[in-house]
């Protein structure tokens, strides 16, 4: 079943990894899978009362170490408080998942410069300060790691409507892949992930709000007719971060049931034609063609 944990029971045994964004939503999620996988985990957002409510509930569901932090990933010296404080609990950090994130529903030219700004700040600059001071420290302690950044499909399509957040998750992507190449030779591996539609409760209300998420159905726009489940990003996340990929560098993994190729091709629209109207477009066919 796809809701189904995926690796064996101890694959993340005495590693150590980081969320940012780990209180709530997708975070959540991957972070409880790592839990039960073996891991220490180490969750961070802005909002420290949701972040401990978090962590006690993943250490009574998991019985494994959660340590919550926050840290706004826009303030390079709050990441360095974050990686000492990490150390300093569990001795070594293995991973580091780039999740924190923000994002808004608009036409670009409503936007205010400030605005653009704020999501810029928070998922590129964001993702590159961790990124960095985590870095660092890997390459100077001699130690092989790994980084796993959260994108979306649009981060190399483009997408209207959400202009900054397609803007900084594309930079991700480009830092995601250029430093697969520059830092693998310190055993650094680097990988992205690009979900389609994985609904939670809190960031798909702020951006459709009332009724437009339901107007807005995700599932009609995935082939496989529904949305994603949180264990199945939970799987593909906890194998990115193992040992068993160990040769995977460099990669964005899509997982999005084909939404994204559904919606590039300039005719996908087309599967809202019924039958009868295909078999209209036939005979039309073959009579221009005099068959």
């Amino acid at each position: 079943m796809f809701n189904e944990p995926m690796l064996r029971d101890d694959a993340l045994k005495g590693k150590t990894i980081v969320i940012t964004g780990g209180g709530t939503g997708l975070g959540k999620a991957m972070g409880t899978y790592f839990l039960k996988l073996g891991a220490n985990l180490v969750i961070t957002s802005r909002k420290i009362e949701v972040l401990q409510k978090t962590a006690q509930e993943m250490e009574q569901d998991t019985g494994g170490k959660v340590l919550a932090l926050a840290c706004d990933v826009r303030e390079y010296d709050q990441v360095e408080n974050v990686l000492a404080e990490s150390l300093k609990t569990f001795g070594r950090v293995d991973s580091l998942l780039n999740n924190a994130a923000g994002n808004f529903i608009s036409p670009t030219e409503r936007l205010s410069a400030n605005a653009f700004s704020s999501i810029i700040d928070i998922v590129l600059k964001g993702s590159v300060n961790c990124t960095l001071a985590f870095g660092k420290h890997w390459i100077k302690e001699k130690q092989a790691a790994s980084i796993l950044n959260i994108v979306t499909t649009y981060a190399f399509t483009g997408s209207a409507y959400v202009v900054p957040s397609a803007c900084a998750k594309g930079g991700v992507l480009a830092m995601t892949r250029s430093l697969a190449v520059e830092w693998g030779k310190y055993g650094i591996r680097t990988n992205a992930i690009a979900p389609g539609p994985f609904p939670t409760k809190g960031a798909w209300e702020r951006l459709l709000p009332g009724e437009l998420a339901e107007k807005f159905d995700f599932k009609n726009r995935v082939p496989l007719k529904r949305v994603g489940d949180h264990q199945e990003l939970a799987n593909l996340a906890a194998f990115l971060v193992s040992d068993f990929s160990g040769y995977i560098n460099g990669e964005v993994i899509t997982i999005d049931g084909g939404e994204w190729l559904q919606g590039a091709g300039q005719f996908n629209g087309l599967e809202a034609v019924p039958n009868e109207m295909w078999d209209a477009f036939e005979q039309m066919t073959r009579s221009a063609k005099g068959s």
